[in-house]
């Protein structure tokens, strides 16, 4: 029997007058899923009725239920051979990206998570610490609805991490920041506040930064293959290849996915705003409401720029991710807007143009 609380379930998720067990989801293998609940270990399929068979009834009843990811709770009809999934239970938090497939849409990728360890490396001459991408990784956090927390692996190979640590805090605004070295041992004690039983955490991070070192260094023993870092890229093989949720021998859980190497921005609407609040407090302040911070006057972004209130790099990061975002919400519309957009731009520069050239004739 398994006390199915250790892995994080709350019975104020249960439906009222629900017969079916609580599970979780520990792994998924296309329409296969591995199962944790009070039976024990088990394999389940979602009951198609309910998933993708319109109002038939049962829990939901709606081609609308949540198809579940790593990391969820759902309900199951027991069965040692293989159980049946019928309810995926709410989301405390949740990860998905655009779907990289030709239809596109959302994807599930891992939920139900109190931390987000966005990791990179710091071995120098291979340029792994990007600040771009952590602050990317940064709004996807605060989406999701779980903590950041950014480590700074292999600080035993950096001549002096202090400037990196200083650097990610400046970009992480309010998130916490630690330099690490899973192979010595530098800087773990700091993180013991976040590996304690019935908490799960997401790792976030590049081939090569050292994501199955720590979880063999916060195990206390091997759990996770070791794969060996290329010396020309610093980049290393995945060692995972299928979205899973590792119970770790101290009671902390840990999902590691192959899909969280790519993570797309999908909806970002919450996130951007807490990743980059320094941009925000700008935005609405405008003389004109409908103000796309070019060439308008009374532009208070522009305005902050100009007066060092804000910097050119921090609204350039905020326009990329906005813009993937509404790239992978509606790729078609977005197309649209930008081609309108174009013309916009190419009819007031060839009406500029007509005016100076009418100019010169006048003179």
């Amino acid at each position: 029997m398994i006390n199915i609380l250790d892995y994080g379930f709350n019975p104020a998720m249960m439906p009222p007058d629900a017969q079916a067990a609580p599970a979780r989801v520990t792994a998924v293998h296309k329409d296969r899923y591995e199962l944790v609940c009070e039976y024990g270990v088990c394999s389940g399929k979602l009951k198609t009725s309910i998933y993708y068979g319109g109002n038939i009834g049962g829990y939901g009843g709606s081609i609308s239920e949540s198809i579940p990811a790593v990391g969820d709770f759902v309900l199951i009809n027991y069965s040692q051979g293989e159980s049946q999934i019928i309810k995926t239970l709410e989301r405390r938090s949740f990860f998905s990206r655009s779907d990289p497939g030709p239809i596109g849409g959302e994807q599930a990728i891992a939920a139900n998570f109190d931390y987000v360890f966005i990791i990179q490396a710091l071995n120098q001459g291979y340029k792994n610490f990007n600040i771009n991408r952590l602050e990317r990784y940064i709004t996807a956090a605060r989406q999701s609805g779980a903590m950041p927390v950014i480590i700074l692996n292999k600080a035993d190979l950096a001549d002096d991490y202090s400037g990196y640590v200083k650097e990610a805090e400046k970009a992480a605004r309010g998130v916490s920041v630690y330099a690490v070295s899973a192979k010595t041992g530098l800087g773990l004690e700091s993180l013991a506040e976040y590996l304690k039983p019935r908490k799960t955490l997401v790792f976030l991070g590049s081939s090569g930064v050292g994501k199955s070192s720590l979880v063999n260094a916060a195990a206390g023993e091997e759990i996770m293959k070791i794969n060996e870092v290329r010396e020309y890229d610093g980049k290393g093989k995945h060692t995972t290849t299928h979205r899973q949720l590792i119970m770790l021998p101290g009671g902390v859980m840990i999902i590691d996915t192959p899909g969280m190497r790519a993570l797309g921005v999908w909806d970002v609407s919450d996130g951007i705003g807490e990743a980059f609040d320094d941009v925000g407090q700008f935005l609405g302040k405008c003389k004109f409401s409908n103000c796309e911070h070019k060439s308008e006057p009374g532009c208070a972004v522009k305005a902050a720029i100009a007066n060092g209130r804000l910097t050119r790099e921090r609204w350039d990061s905020y326009n990329q991710i906005r813009g993937e975002a509404r790239y992978a919400e509606d790729k078609a519309a977005y197309i649209q807007a930008q081609r309108e957009q174009w013309k916009k731009w190419g009819k007031e520069s060839r009406n500029k143009s007509k005016k100076k050239s009418g100019s010169k004739r006048d003179f």
